[in-house]
């Protein structure tokens, strides 16, 4: 059986997409920046500076520094709380501990406002490790890498461990790793249509634990 579970955040556990896209608005509006492209759940999960590019449609390091220092203004100070837990989410972490799994957060989102994050929904007992691009320095230009860097801090089999995800990224950085991946659909999976058809698929949060308990060890790619 898989030992370690490493989740993605935003789209898997929580739907931050309100919070987000709410903060993104501010700070367009407030720094006085067009936005080039319409805001919705599909700009969710990519590093924050890499989002900005896209809706600003600039490279200008100027505009981009403004745009994030305004964001970081916005979503670190009150936006985070907006978050929302899927349902089912908090009781499925329990039930995953309890039947002795190392749970991991392996995300994109910066690592200042996934500590609030999980200060503020009391998860800090859940998680062995929670990991962000930024937590390492230099930051992680991938997540791919930063899955990579989970498995080496904590000495980990790549058999052991399994990576769970909504988008195509997170399944892109588990086979990166050859680690075998789970995509849920509950998140936004704007991108579930190009799921590979070897990956596990899971519709519904009480379905995961029974889905993993029933994956071997030796199913790796």
């Amino acid at each position: 059986m898989k030992k370690h579970l490493i989740f993605d955040l935003d789209g898997t556990l929580i739907d931050s997409a309100p919070s987000i896209l709410n903060c993104f608005e501010l700070a367009f509006r407030s720094t006085n920046t067009p936005l080039r492209m319409a805001l919705g759940n599909e700009v969710i999960g990519p590093p924050l500076m890499e989002t900005l590019k896209r809706l600003s449609g600039s490279e200008d390091a100027a505009v981009l520094n403004a745009l994030a220092a305004a964001f970081k203004q916005h979503y670190d100070s009150t936006g985070y709380q907006q978050s929302v837990v899927f349902d089912g989410v908090t009781a499925m972490l329990q039930q995953l501990k309890a039947e002795g799994y190392r749970l991991y957060i392996a995300t994109n989102k910066r690592f200042d406002p996934t500590e609030k994050i999980m200060a503020y929904l009391g998860w800090q007992d859940f998680f062995a490790g929670v990991y962000a691009l930024d937590y390492f320095s230099p930051a992680l230009k991938s997540k791919a890498q930063m899955i990579g860097r989970v498995v080496a801090e904590h000495d980990l089999k790549i058999q052991d461990c399994l990576y769970i995800g909504d988008r195509l990224e997170d399944g892109q950085s588990a086979e990166a790793n050859l680690m075998d991946f789970v995509l849920v659909t509950w998140g936004y999976a704007g991108d579930v249509a190009l799921r590979q058809p070897h990956w596990q698929c899971c519709d519904a949060v009480p379905d995961l634990p029974a889905l993993v308990a029933g994956l071997c060890a030796d199913s790796v790619l």
